[in-house]
């Protein structure tokens, strides 16, 4: 074991403990000069299978804030543990592989590799982890089919519709069965038809697969199914009454 995942893994989660806990952090960028303070002291705990829906203005930080709990970015000072490890004690090649094996994005743009087909980028999170090519196309396969995509496999991204593009990228975002999958806008440019069918796949597959779900999202409708609303304002969260979000 690496350095940085053995000490990651020296902290052991109590029982009940939520699966990933934020704590005081803050995230700066920095303009010539200027600080622009993007979190300020933001705290958050997420548990098994809990769907979090992260609401607030164009600009407020959602996605920062998504790229910092799914440790793309590091943030400027505060923890973020997951099942109980603090995810910036690792160096960067335990937290990538950590990335790889427990975590699953999905954006509003879907990133498919356009030379690649459908199984072939779903495949790709389970090649990258190294796992055989017969296999992780197997894994691929089975997951597509799960969201509906079993007669459209082989198929690339321009053959297939928005809406089956990003199923595509839901699937690959779980073929390696991740514990938190965090979401960005994931039906920010799909019609509302479409964005609904996407909205029963997340919760679908939340449940059958126990994974916990964090989306940051502008939809009324999707932050409404989610089993709990939270507004980002002035660099923090506060939770919301599912009737009280306008």
């Amino acid at each position: 074991m690496s350095d940085g995942a053995a000490q990651a893994a020296a902290v052991q989660p109590l029982p009940g403990d939520p699966l990933l806990h934020a704590e005081h952090v803050d995230k700066n960028f920095y303009d010539g000069g200027r600080v622009i303070t993007v979190l300020s002291g933001l705290d958050l705990d997420a548990g098994p299978g809990e769907e979090i829906a992260i609401i607030g203005q164009s600009g407020v930080g959602k996605s920062t804030l998504l790229h910092v709990l799914g440790s793309l970015e590091r943030p400027t000072a505060g923890k973020i543990l997951f099942d109980g490890r603090d995810l910036f004690a690792m160096n960067e090649h335990a937290l990538a592989e950590f990335r790889n094996q427990n975590l699953g994005f999905v954006f509003q743009f879907h990133y498919l590799l356009a030379d690649f087909s459908a199984v072939e980028n779903v495949a790709m999170p389970a090649l990258i982890a190294r796992m055989p090519e017969r296999e992780a196309h197997e894994r691929a396969a089975a997951v597509l089919e799960l969201v509906g995509l079993k007669d459209k496999l082989h198929r690339r991204p321009a053959e297939l519709s928005g809406g089956e593009q990003q199923r595509v990228a839901v699937a690959r975002a779980v073929v390696l069965r991740p514990r938190l999958v965090l979401a960005d806008e994931p039906t920010g440019n799909l019609d509302p038809h479409t964005a609904d069918e996407v909205h029963e796949l997340f919760h679908r597959l939340s449940h059958e697969l126990g994974i916990t779900l964090i989306v940051a999202t502008h939809n009324e409708r999707l932050s409404r199914s989610m089993t709990r609303v939270m507004r980002l304002v002035d660099g923090r969260l506060n939770d919301l009454a599912l009737s009280s979000q306008g």
